[in-house]
């Protein structure tokens, strides 16, 4: 274990693991909670029982594609400064403070006042830029180079993201949707979630962190090197372009999967049949299930990994990464059914998104967290955090594309749209497979593990 993490394991981690397990999970339930209203919030009606903005459909997902798109953008330099100047514990807690606040004005903006409302969401976009990177590079800190564990370690993380992801929506949109409460309640819970994550990581990071995330990056790297500022090496360099070529194929996969809280939103609000008997499912409800399958099969891709990893046979990350493309589209595949039984009917049935979110949770289980633990295998000490953003820097352009795709959809139909993405997933994932072994020879050696 590195860094001094202090001894003891749970379930055959460290402990600490389960301390940012915990701190995302409550910092993922503000986060989604929030997701699961803001584009319902933008195009309900001003006269309506529970006021929105009145935006159109496009406006609404145009504007939501910008917001989620800087949500990634920022931590290239929120990495950058923890690297440099706070150390990844000082910025996870100063974005979850920061975040918290900009999830309060959001309340406060309700309803009506478009300034306040572009200020809470300002101060999400910041907040999320000094969190997001550094909470996921400590993560890949607690395991020393090579440890097979570190894959189904960030899949156990993610499963804490989840948990949040799966309850937001339950709450905030219950609250959010509500006519006796309104969106001002959603937003307001979403901001207490957010206060809980920074109290759990105030009160327990002492004891199960030990100096994990206190000394910027390059601070630490200048102490291991021995007070030498070599530049990059030529593995480092090939290291890290595995990850700059990989950036362009996964942007495709978040292009797509991002389409929940955006298009799939609207789809499941205005052209599903959401009733079951005499009770209507609320349409932030749909968000919570791609939350719930990744907790339901998490523990499962956690094993996988680490049997493998045991066995020396792992699959190489770009090989999981093709698989995940296959799986999201053939989540469009079912998409494509729901288009064609609304155009028929009306409505779809509510099963076509239930399956397309159980196809899109295993693509993300083969990308995300995948993802996460590369960057952190391959980037080298002295930029992990920034690496890491860099990592996000693919979700920003893709919240941004997806925001686009989505407002397409008034022009060309919903299924076009997922038609269209079907056909693209496939034919990255061809692209992919073709370069991979290229991509595994830069890496190194940097994924061999060892039990």
């Amino acid at each position: 274990m590195s860094s001094n993490v202090p001894a003891g394991t749970l379930l055959g981690h460290p402990k600490g693991l389960f301390l940012l397990f915990a701190t995302e999970m409550w910092e993922r339930f503000s986060y989604y909670g929030m997701r699961a209203l803001l584009v319902l919030t933008m195009v309900a009606g001003t006269t309506a029982a529970n006021p929105g903005f009145g935006w159109s459909n496009a406006d609404a997902l145009s504007l939501y594609g910008t917001f989620t798109g800087l949500c990634y953008l920022t931590p290239l330099f929120g990495g950058w400064i923890a690297d440099n100047f706070l150390g990844q514990r000082k910025s996870i807690i100063l974005g979850g403070l920061v975040m918290a606040a900009g999830q309060f004005t959001l309340s406060a903006s309700i309803p009506g006042n478009t300034s306040l409302f572009y200020v809470g969401l300002g101060l999400l976009i910041v907040g999320n830029g000094f969190f997001k990177p550094n909470i996921s590079t400590m993560v890949g800190s607690l395991y020393e180079p090579g440890d097979a564990r570190r894959d189904a370690a960030f899949t156990i993380f993610y499963m804490g993201i989840n948990v949040g992801a799966f309850l937001a929506p339950l709450v905030c949109s219950t609250l959010g949707e509500s006519a006796q409460w309104g969106w001002k309640y959603g937003y307001l819970s979403a901001g207490i979630g957010m206060l809980l994550s920074v109290v759990t990581q105030l009160l327990l990071a002492p004891r199960l962190l030990g100096d994990i995330g206190k000394e910027p990056g390059a601070k630490r790297a200048l102490q291991a090197s021995g007070g030498k500022k070599e530049p990059l090496s030529q593995v480092e360099w090939d290291r890290m372009r595995v990850v700059f070529v990989l950036f362009a194929f996964i942007v495709i996969f978040w292009t797509a999967f991002e389409q929940a809280g955006g298009l799939l939103n609207i789809y499941a609000s205005e052209k599903t049949n959401r009733f079951i008997g005499a009770f209507e499912v609320p349409a932030g409800w749909f968000q919570s299930i791609n939350a719930f399958f990744i907790v339901l099969l998490g523990p499962l891709f956690a094993m996988l990994w680490s049997r493998q990893g045991r066995s020396g046979k792992s699959m190489s990350t770009p090989t999981k990464m093709i698989l995940g493309l296959v799986f999201t589209a053939l989540g469009f595949l079912f998409m494509v059914g729901a288009s064609m039984e609304q155009s028929a009917n009306g409505k779809a049935s509510m099963h076509w998104l239930v399956l397309a979110y159980l196809l899109h949770t295993m693509g993300e289980l083969c990308i995300s967290p995948v993802g996460l633990s590369m960057v952190t295998k391959l980037a080298p000490l002295r930029l992990a955090s920034l690496m890491m953003g860099v990592w996000f820097l693919i979700n920003a352009v893709a919240n941004k594309l997806a925001g686009v795709v989505g407002a397409y959809a008034e022009h060309a139909g919903e299924l076009a749209i997922f038609g269209g993405l079907t056909v693209f997933l496939l034919a990255f994932g061809l692209g992919l497979w073709a370069i991979s072994g290229k991509l595994v020879s830069w890496t190194h050696g940097a994924e061999d593990t060892k039990a």
